[in-house]
């Protein structure tokens, strides 16, 4: 791996984890010096950042941003990704109440869970391996509670509770777009 790959797959696991900008640039270039002073004793990237690039910079990630940040991140946007995850399927079944049963809510809550702990572990999974923790973990999980629970509906969420779900996450991204840390509680 060379080192504008190591650079760039760094970059884009402290932009995801939302380090501020001018933090992502030092990081960048404190890494960059790092880099150049092992290619002159000449050295691999590998032997600076180790085997598994994204768990180096998830490391260095969480060394940088506290855990309270890191939390006050995940509170607002978890909300936010099941609120538009809601609003998609109000928009496919072109209704304003959808229904929820314990299986579709433990559906995305394990998914949620599981994709939390590795991001949080090793930084962005990507898309494709979205798609497996949700057919390894999640769908077991749905077919397990819909038998145990049965697949009635546990309750009926509005448009406007879909809304309410997506606002800590708005204010978050607000907040972060306006290169301002949003206030702490």
């Amino acid at each position: 791996m060379t080192n504008e790959r190591v650079l760039a797959v760094c970059r884009s696991n402290w932009e995801y984890r939302g380090i501020d900008d001018a933090s992502v640039r030092e990081m960048l270039a404190e890494l960059t010096a790092h880099l150049e002073d092992a290619a002159a004793a000449g050295r691999t990237p590998q032997d600076v950042v180790g085997r598994d690039v994204k768990a180096f910079a998830a490391s260095w990630a969480r060394a940088r941003m506290p855990l309270h940040r890191r939390v006050l991140r995940m509170a607002a946007l978890i909300p936010f990704v099941v609120g538009m995850l809601l609003l998609i399927s109000h928009l496919i079944h072109w209704t304003t109440v959808v229904d929820l049963s314990a299986g579709r809510l433990a559906f995305w809550l394990s998914i949620g869970v599981v994709t939390v702990l590795l991001e949080l572990r090793r930084g962005s999974l990507g898309f494709g391996k979205g798609w497996i923790v949700a057919l390894v973990v999640g769908l077991p999980v749905l077919f397990l509670t819909d038998k145990l629970a049965g697949d009635e509906t546990l309750f009926a969420l509005p448009l406007w509770g879909t809304a309410l779900l997506t606002l800590p996450g708005i204010a978050y991204l607000v907040a972060e777009r306006r290169g301002t840390p949003p206030k702490e509680s």
